[in-house]
Protein backbone atom coordinates (compact mmCIF):
# COMPACT_ATOMS: atom_id res chain seq x y z
CA UNK A 1 0.00 0.00 0.00
CA UNK A 2 1.29 3.55 -1.21
CA UNK A 3 1.72 6.26 1.69
CA UNK A 4 -0.92 8.28 0.00
CA UNK A 5 -3.71 5.37 0.14
CA UNK A 6 -5.92 5.81 3.19
CA UNK A 7 -5.76 2.53 5.56
CA UNK A 8 -8.34 0.43 7.10
CA UNK A 9 -10.66 0.90 4.14
CA UNK A 10 -10.89 4.83 4.51
CA UNK A 11 -10.72 5.05 0.38
CA UNK A 12 -14.15 3.15 0.52
CA UNK A 13 -16.23 5.35 2.73
CA UNK A 14 -14.64 8.25 0.75
CA UNK A 15 -16.19 6.59 -2.57
CA UNK A 16 -19.61 5.79 -1.08
CA UNK A 17 -19.75 9.61 0.20
CA UNK A 18 -18.70 10.74 -3.01
CA UNK A 19 -21.34 8.54 -4.71
CA UNK A 20 -24.24 9.96 -1.86
CA UNK A 21 -27.17 11.52 -3.67
CA UNK A 22 -27.49 14.95 -2.44
CA UNK A 23 -31.13 15.78 -1.35
CA UNK A 24 -33.42 18.96 -1.23
CA UNK A 25 -34.87 19.77 2.30
CA UNK A 26 -38.21 19.25 0.21
CA UNK A 27 -37.06 15.86 -1.02
CA UNK A 28 -36.36 14.97 2.39
CA UNK A 29 -39.24 15.83 4.15
CA UNK A 30 -41.52 13.99 1.62
CA UNK A 31 -39.31 10.69 2.84
CA UNK A 32 -40.24 11.49 5.76
CA UNK A 33 -44.00 11.81 5.49
CA UNK A 34 -43.72 8.73 3.25
CA UNK A 35 -41.60 6.76 6.51
CA UNK A 36 -44.48 7.80 8.89
CA UNK A 37 -46.86 5.81 6.59
CA UNK A 38 -45.00 2.70 6.37
CA UNK A 39 -44.92 2.88 10.37
CA UNK A 40 -48.42 3.52 10.29
CA UNK A 41 -49.03 0.26 7.55
CA UNK A 42 -46.71 -1.49 9.26
CA UNK A 43 -48.14 -5.00 11.26
CA UNK A 44 -45.90 -7.60 11.36
CA UNK A 45 -41.91 -7.09 13.18
CA UNK A 46 -40.51 -7.83 9.64
CA UNK A 47 -42.03 -4.89 8.41
CA UNK A 48 -41.15 -2.32 11.63
CA UNK A 49 -37.81 -3.65 10.88
CA UNK A 50 -37.71 -2.49 7.50
CA UNK A 51 -39.35 0.61 8.72
CA UNK A 52 -36.17 1.00 10.78
CA UNK A 53 -34.11 0.02 7.95
CA UNK A 54 -35.50 2.91 5.92
CA UNK A 55 -34.73 5.64 9.45
CA UNK A 56 -30.85 4.65 9.40
CA UNK A 57 -30.84 5.06 5.70
CA UNK A 58 -32.96 8.77 6.09
CA UNK A 59 -30.47 9.72 8.76
CA UNK A 60 -27.43 8.84 6.50
CA UNK A 61 -29.20 10.67 3.25
CA UNK A 62 -29.77 13.83 6.05
CA UNK A 63 -25.97 13.81 7.14
CA UNK A 64 -24.65 13.69 3.66
CA UNK A 65 -27.00 16.04 1.98
CA UNK A 66 -25.64 20.22 1.39
CA UNK A 67 -28.65 21.58 3.63
CA UNK A 68 -28.93 25.65 3.81
CA UNK A 69 -28.24 27.21 6.86
CA UNK A 70 -31.32 28.26 9.20
CA UNK A 71 -32.65 31.70 8.00
CA UNK A 72 -32.96 32.83 11.30
CA UNK A 73 -30.78 33.01 14.53
CA UNK A 74 -33.66 32.04 16.73
CA UNK A 75 -34.59 29.19 14.47
CA UNK A 76 -33.16 25.31 13.57
CA UNK A 77 -30.97 24.56 10.84
CA UNK A 78 -33.31 22.31 8.24
CA UNK A 79 -31.03 19.48 9.41
CA UNK A 80 -31.26 19.86 12.82
CA UNK A 81 -35.31 19.47 12.44
CA UNK A 82 -35.01 16.99 10.31
CA UNK A 83 -32.86 14.62 12.39
CA UNK A 84 -35.51 15.84 15.53
CA UNK A 85 -38.46 14.41 13.52
CA UNK A 86 -36.90 11.24 12.22
CA UNK A 87 -36.05 10.40 16.33
CA UNK A 88 -39.74 11.21 16.88
CA UNK A 89 -40.58 8.51 14.41
CA UNK A 90 -37.73 6.39 15.83
CA UNK A 91 -39.65 6.68 19.17
CA UNK A 92 -42.82 5.81 17.37
CA UNK A 93 -40.88 2.52 16.02
CA UNK A 94 -40.05 1.32 19.51
CA UNK A 95 -43.20 1.52 21.04
CA UNK A 96 -44.73 -0.03 17.97
CA UNK A 97 -43.06 -3.00 18.86
CA UNK A 98 -43.92 -6.38 20.73
CA UNK A 99 -44.90 -6.63 23.36
CA UNK A 100 -42.84 -9.72 23.93
CA UNK A 101 -42.97 -12.71 26.03
CA UNK A 102 -40.02 -11.92 27.34
CA UNK A 103 -40.99 -8.21 28.19
CA UNK A 104 -44.22 -9.69 30.37
CA UNK A 105 -42.48 -12.10 32.19
CA UNK A 106 -39.59 -9.43 33.53
CA UNK A 107 -42.89 -7.49 34.65
CA UNK A 108 -44.04 -10.87 36.20
CA UNK A 109 -40.92 -11.42 38.10
CA UNK A 110 -41.12 -7.44 39.60
CA UNK A 111 -44.44 -7.90 40.81
CA UNK A 112 -42.93 -11.13 42.30
CA UNK A 113 -40.58 -9.44 44.49
CA UNK A 114 -42.84 -6.71 45.45
CA UNK A 115 -45.21 -9.58 47.16
CA UNK A 116 -42.27 -11.02 48.68
CA UNK A 117 -40.23 -7.56 50.41
CA UNK A 118 -43.27 -5.34 51.25
CA UNK A 119 -44.94 -6.01 54.63
CA UNK A 120 -48.89 -5.90 53.60
CA UNK A 121 -51.85 -5.14 56.44
CA UNK A 122 -54.85 -7.74 56.46
CA UNK A 123 -56.58 -6.20 54.09
CA UNK A 124 -53.92 -5.59 51.91
CA UNK A 125 -52.69 -9.52 51.79
CA UNK A 126 -56.40 -10.93 51.08
CA UNK A 127 -56.05 -8.43 48.01
CA UNK A 128 -52.59 -9.86 47.05
CA UNK A 129 -53.60 -13.25 47.41
CA UNK A 130 -56.76 -12.50 45.10
CA UNK A 131 -54.34 -11.02 42.52
CA UNK A 132 -52.01 -13.28 42.35
CA UNK A 133 -54.41 -16.24 41.99
CA UNK A 134 -56.12 -14.71 39.49
CA UNK A 135 -53.23 -14.09 37.14
CA UNK A 136 -52.42 -17.50 37.71
CA UNK A 137 -55.20 -18.69 36.33
CA UNK A 138 -55.46 -16.22 33.51
CA UNK A 139 -51.86 -17.38 32.50
CA UNK A 140 -52.29 -20.97 32.50
CA UNK A 141 -55.55 -20.24 30.09
CA UNK A 142 -53.42 -18.01 27.97
CA UNK A 143 -50.43 -20.68 27.72
CA UNK A 144 -52.69 -23.71 28.25
CA UNK A 145 -50.75 -25.20 31.58
CA UNK A 146 -51.62 -24.74 35.11
CA UNK A 147 -49.97 -23.38 38.10
CA UNK A 148 -50.42 -23.76 41.63
CA UNK A 149 -50.71 -21.34 44.45
CA UNK A 150 -49.04 -24.08 47.72
CA UNK A 151 -49.36 -21.28 50.57
CA UNK A 152 -50.85 -17.89 51.19
CA UNK A 153 -47.86 -16.88 52.52
CA UNK A 154 -46.00 -13.78 50.30
CA UNK A 155 -43.04 -15.80 49.80
CA UNK A 156 -44.86 -18.84 48.18
CA UNK A 157 -46.81 -16.40 46.40
CA UNK A 158 -43.67 -14.67 44.96
CA UNK A 159 -42.78 -18.16 44.43
CA UNK A 160 -45.98 -18.82 41.83
CA UNK A 161 -45.15 -16.21 40.25
CA UNK A 162 -41.44 -16.40 38.95
CA UNK A 163 -42.57 -19.98 38.05
CA UNK A 164 -45.05 -18.31 35.61
CA UNK A 165 -42.24 -16.34 34.40
CA UNK A 166 -40.23 -19.17 33.63
CA UNK A 167 -43.04 -20.74 32.05
CA UNK A 168 -43.67 -17.30 29.91
CA UNK A 169 -40.19 -17.35 28.97
CA UNK A 170 -39.72 -20.59 27.66
CA UNK A 171 -42.85 -21.23 25.81
CA UNK A 172 -40.73 -19.52 22.87
CA UNK A 173 -43.63 -17.44 22.20
CA UNK A 174 -43.51 -15.48 18.68
CA UNK A 175 -44.63 -11.70 18.46
CA UNK A 176 -46.00 -12.07 15.44
CA UNK A 177 -47.01 -15.78 15.47
CA UNK A 178 -48.17 -15.77 19.22
CA UNK A 179 -49.50 -11.82 19.36
CA UNK A 180 -52.87 -13.16 20.99
CA UNK A 181 -51.28 -14.96 23.75
CA UNK A 182 -49.00 -12.20 24.26
CA UNK A 183 -51.32 -9.87 24.61
CA UNK A 184 -53.53 -11.69 26.77
CA UNK A 185 -50.84 -12.31 29.27
CA UNK A 186 -49.90 -8.61 29.04
CA UNK A 187 -53.13 -7.79 30.68
CA UNK A 188 -53.09 -10.19 33.01
CA UNK A 189 -49.78 -9.03 34.05
CA UNK A 190 -51.06 -5.09 33.50
CA UNK A 191 -54.24 -6.76 35.96
CA UNK A 192 -52.06 -8.17 38.65
CA UNK A 193 -49.39 -5.08 38.55
CA UNK A 194 -52.17 -2.54 39.46
CA UNK A 195 -53.74 -5.22 42.16
CA UNK A 196 -50.41 -5.34 43.79
CA UNK A 197 -49.85 -1.31 43.59
CA UNK A 198 -53.52 -0.67 44.90
CA UNK A 199 -52.97 -3.23 48.05
CA UNK A 200 -52.84 -1.74 51.13
CA UNK A 201 -49.10 -2.02 52.58
CA UNK A 202 -48.14 -1.64 56.21
CA UNK A 203 -46.52 1.54 55.95
CA UNK A 204 -49.23 3.28 54.45
CA UNK A 205 -50.85 3.02 57.73
CA UNK A 206 -50.06 5.87 60.46
CA UNK A 207 -48.61 5.25 63.43
CA UNK A 208 -51.87 4.96 65.32
CA UNK A 209 -52.85 3.07 62.45
CA UNK A 210 -50.67 0.61 63.33
CA UNK A 211 -50.89 0.25 67.26
CA UNK A 212 -54.50 0.18 66.99
CA UNK A 213 -53.97 -3.16 64.53
CA UNK A 214 -52.14 -4.70 67.24
CA UNK A 215 -54.75 -4.44 69.40
CA UNK A 216 -52.70 -1.41 71.77
CA UNK A 217 -55.41 0.64 72.02
CA UNK A 218 -57.92 -2.27 73.26
CA UNK A 219 -55.69 -2.27 76.86
CA UNK A 220 -56.82 0.93 77.85
CA UNK A 221 -59.64 1.17 79.82
CA UNK A 222 -59.08 4.61 81.65
CA UNK A 223 -57.11 7.81 80.18
CA UNK A 224 -55.43 8.74 83.36
CA UNK A 225 -52.13 8.30 81.93
CA UNK A 226 -50.44 10.19 78.86
CA UNK A 227 -49.73 8.97 76.32
CA UNK A 228 -52.20 6.65 76.71
CA UNK A 229 -49.97 4.08 74.90
CA UNK A 230 -47.90 4.28 78.29
CA UNK A 231 -50.61 2.71 79.98
CA UNK A 232 -51.53 0.19 77.07
CA UNK A 233 -47.83 -0.39 78.17
CA UNK A 234 -48.33 -1.17 82.19
CA UNK A 235 -50.46 -3.40 80.78
CA UNK A 236 -48.24 -5.56 78.64
CA UNK A 237 -45.81 -5.73 81.67
CA UNK A 238 -48.39 -6.97 84.16
CA UNK A 239 -49.60 -9.47 81.75
CA UNK A 240 -45.50 -10.29 81.21
CA UNK A 241 -46.84 -9.39 76.58
CA UNK A 242 -43.43 -9.05 75.38
CA UNK A 243 -44.70 -8.53 71.87
CA UNK A 244 -47.17 -5.93 72.76
CA UNK A 245 -44.04 -3.82 74.54
CA UNK A 246 -42.33 -4.23 71.41
CA UNK A 247 -44.85 -3.25 68.74
CA UNK A 248 -45.12 0.06 71.06
CA UNK A 249 -41.20 0.24 70.93
CA UNK A 250 -40.86 -0.62 67.31
CA UNK A 251 -44.01 2.09 66.05
CA UNK A 252 -43.75 5.15 68.20
CA UNK A 253 -41.35 7.54 67.73
CA UNK A 254 -41.29 8.93 71.43
CA UNK A 255 -37.68 8.91 73.42
CA UNK A 256 -40.35 8.90 76.36
CA UNK A 257 -41.47 5.68 75.49
CA UNK A 258 -38.78 3.98 73.99
CA UNK A 259 -37.18 4.36 77.59
CA UNK A 260 -40.29 3.16 79.61
CA UNK A 261 -40.34 0.11 77.04
CA UNK A 262 -36.58 -0.40 77.49
CA UNK A 263 -37.42 -0.63 81.30
CA UNK A 264 -39.83 -3.13 81.04
CA UNK A 265 -38.17 -5.37 78.58
CA UNK A 266 -35.13 -4.83 80.90
CA UNK A 267 -37.37 -6.87 83.90
CA UNK A 268 -39.14 -9.38 81.59
CA UNK A 269 -36.12 -10.26 80.16
CA UNK A 270 -38.21 -12.53 77.18
CA UNK A 271 -36.49 -14.30 74.54
CA UNK A 272 -38.76 -12.36 71.70
CA UNK A 273 -36.62 -9.16 72.20
CA UNK A 274 -33.32 -11.12 71.12
CA UNK A 275 -33.10 -9.97 67.77
CA UNK A 276 -34.28 -6.55 68.33
CA UNK A 277 -31.98 -6.08 70.91
CA UNK A 278 -28.95 -7.53 69.45
CA UNK A 279 -29.43 -4.86 66.49
CA UNK A 280 -29.57 -2.19 69.00
CA UNK A 281 -26.45 -3.63 70.70
CA UNK A 282 -24.09 -3.45 67.62
CA UNK A 283 -25.05 0.68 68.04
CA UNK A 284 -23.74 0.15 71.70
CA UNK A 285 -27.07 0.92 73.18
CA UNK A 286 -26.26 -0.05 76.91
CA UNK A 287 -30.07 -0.18 77.53
CA UNK A 288 -30.22 -3.14 74.83
CA UNK A 289 -27.08 -4.68 76.14
CA UNK A 290 -28.54 -5.02 79.84
CA UNK A 291 -31.55 -6.53 78.78
CA UNK A 292 -29.55 -9.02 76.62
CA UNK A 293 -28.11 -10.32 79.93
CA UNK A 294 -31.61 -10.66 81.23
CA UNK A 295 -33.04 -12.80 77.89
CA UNK A 296 -29.65 -14.84 78.93
CA UNK A 297 -29.06 -16.49 75.35
CA UNK A 298 -25.42 -16.97 74.17
CA UNK A 299 -26.33 -15.48 70.58
CA UNK A 300 -24.65 -12.14 71.20
CA UNK A 301 -21.79 -13.05 73.38
CA UNK A 302 -19.19 -12.43 70.48
CA UNK A 303 -20.74 -8.80 69.92
CA UNK A 304 -20.46 -8.29 73.81
CA UNK A 305 -17.14 -9.70 74.17
CA UNK A 306 -16.07 -6.39 71.75
CA UNK A 307 -17.17 -4.28 74.24
CA UNK A 308 -15.24 -5.61 77.72
CA UNK A 309 -12.05 -3.58 75.88
CA UNK A 310 -14.07 -0.09 75.68
CA UNK A 311 -12.16 1.59 78.45
CA UNK A 312 -13.09 4.82 77.05
CA UNK A 313 -16.93 4.19 77.79
CA UNK A 314 -17.38 3.22 81.42
CA UNK A 315 -21.28 2.77 81.40
CA UNK A 316 -20.93 0.66 77.84
CA UNK A 317 -18.00 -1.35 79.53
CA UNK A 318 -20.08 -1.99 83.17
CA UNK A 319 -23.38 -2.76 80.72
CA UNK A 320 -21.88 -5.14 79.38
CA UNK A 321 -19.55 -6.89 82.55
CA UNK A 322 -22.76 -7.04 83.72
CA UNK A 323 -24.50 -9.04 80.56
CA UNK A 324 -21.88 -11.34 80.29
CA UNK A 325 -21.79 -12.25 83.43
CA UNK A 326 -25.30 -13.27 83.63
CA UNK A 327 -25.83 -15.15 80.40
CA UNK A 328 -22.81 -17.18 81.49
CA UNK A 329 -20.94 -17.87 78.63
CA UNK A 330 -17.32 -19.08 79.44
CA UNK A 331 -16.46 -17.41 75.98
CA UNK A 332 -16.24 -14.56 78.23
CA UNK A 333 -14.25 -15.45 81.29
CA UNK A 334 -10.30 -14.68 80.36
CA UNK A 335 -11.40 -11.64 78.65
CA UNK A 336 -13.07 -10.06 81.52
CA UNK A 337 -10.45 -11.93 83.77
CA UNK A 338 -7.83 -10.02 81.80
CA UNK A 339 -9.39 -6.98 83.29
CA UNK A 340 -8.70 -7.89 86.76
CA UNK A 341 -5.64 -5.49 85.97
CA UNK A 342 -6.61 -2.79 84.56
CA UNK A 343 -5.91 0.70 85.49
CA UNK A 344 -9.42 1.84 87.03
CA UNK A 345 -10.67 0.27 90.61
CA UNK A 346 -14.19 0.92 88.87
CA UNK A 347 -12.79 -1.83 85.83
CA UNK A 348 -11.31 -4.14 88.30
CA UNK A 349 -14.36 -4.62 91.12
CA UNK A 350 -17.06 -4.93 87.73
CA UNK A 351 -14.98 -7.21 86.25
CA UNK A 352 -14.49 -9.44 89.16
CA UNK A 353 -18.43 -9.06 90.09
CA UNK A 354 -18.92 -10.72 86.30
CA UNK A 355 -16.54 -13.74 86.65
CA UNK A 356 -18.55 -14.47 89.66
CA UNK A 357 -21.95 -14.63 87.84
CA UNK A 358 -20.06 -16.33 85.28
CA UNK A 359 -19.25 -19.03 87.78
CA UNK A 360 -16.02 -20.61 85.68
CA UNK A 361 -13.81 -22.41 88.13
CA UNK A 362 -10.61 -21.51 85.71
CA UNK A 363 -11.57 -17.74 87.11
CA UNK A 364 -10.58 -19.30 90.96
CA UNK A 365 -7.25 -18.08 91.00
CA UNK A 366 -7.42 -14.76 89.42
CA UNK A 367 -9.41 -13.80 91.92
CA UNK A 368 -8.08 -15.24 94.40
CA UNK A 369 -4.38 -13.19 93.08
CA UNK A 370 -6.87 -10.25 93.25
CA UNK A 371 -8.15 -10.77 96.97
CA UNK A 372 -4.31 -11.20 98.10
CA UNK A 373 -3.14 -8.76 95.81
CA UNK A 374 -4.69 -5.70 95.47
CA UNK A 375 -3.90 -3.95 98.49
CA UNK A 376 -4.33 -0.55 97.50
CA UNK A 377 -8.21 -1.09 96.65
CA UNK A 378 -10.12 -3.49 98.96
CA UNK A 379 -13.26 -2.76 97.33
CA UNK A 380 -11.94 -4.36 94.07
CA UNK A 381 -10.57 -7.34 97.11
CA UNK A 382 -14.24 -7.45 98.47
CA UNK A 383 -15.60 -8.35 94.96
CA UNK A 384 -13.27 -10.54 94.10
CA UNK A 385 -14.13 -12.29 97.64
CA UNK A 386 -17.88 -11.72 96.67
CA UNK A 387 -17.26 -13.39 93.13
CA UNK A 388 -15.43 -16.54 94.62
CA UNK A 389 -18.39 -17.12 96.98
CA UNK A 390 -20.90 -16.76 94.10
CA UNK A 391 -18.45 -19.63 92.08
CA UNK A 392 -19.01 -21.47 95.59
CA UNK A 393 -17.10 -24.58 95.00
CA UNK A 394 -14.87 -25.60 98.10
CA UNK A 395 -11.19 -24.60 96.14
CA UNK A 396 -13.09 -21.22 95.62
CA UNK A 397 -14.42 -20.88 99.33
CA UNK A 398 -11.25 -22.43 101.02
CA UNK A 399 -9.77 -19.20 99.39
CA UNK A 400 -12.23 -16.62 100.94
CA UNK A 401 -12.40 -18.43 104.25
CA UNK A 402 -8.69 -17.32 105.30
CA UNK A 403 -9.82 -13.62 105.26
CA UNK A 404 -12.24 -13.76 108.71
CA UNK A 405 -9.16 -11.15 109.97
CA UNK A 406 -8.80 -9.08 107.29
CA UNK A 407 -8.52 -5.80 107.58
CA UNK A 408 -10.95 -4.70 105.56
CA UNK A 409 -14.90 -5.03 107.01
CA UNK A 410 -16.55 -5.65 103.61
CA UNK A 411 -13.75 -8.44 102.85
CA UNK A 412 -14.03 -9.96 106.50
CA UNK A 413 -18.01 -10.32 105.76
CA UNK A 414 -17.46 -12.10 102.50
CA UNK A 415 -14.86 -13.92 104.37
CA UNK A 416 -17.28 -14.92 107.10
CA UNK A 417 -20.16 -16.25 104.57
CA UNK A 418 -17.20 -18.69 103.07
CA UNK A 419 -16.86 -20.39 106.43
Amino acid sequence: MSEDEPENGDADVEDAADDAEDYTVEELRERLEELNELLEAAETEDDLDDVEAEIEQLEADVDASDLPDADDEDEDAPEEELLAEIEDVESDLEEARGPYAEDVASDVTDVAGTVADTRWTEDGHADVLAAVETFVDDAGDALDDSFDVDDEEPEALADALEAVADAIESAGLDADDDADVIAALLEAADALSSSVEDAEEWDDLSIREQLDYHGVYDQIDHRKDFPPEWHALKVYEKHFDAEGVLVVLDRMDSDFMERHCMEVLEKLGPEEALDEMQQRAQRRDKAAIRILGKIGSDEPVDTLVDYVDADSDPELQKATFRALGEIGSEEATQPIANKLVADSEDTRSRAARALGLLGDTRAISPLADVLGDDEEADRVRASAAWALNQIGTEAALEEVSGYVDDRAFIVQAEAEKAV
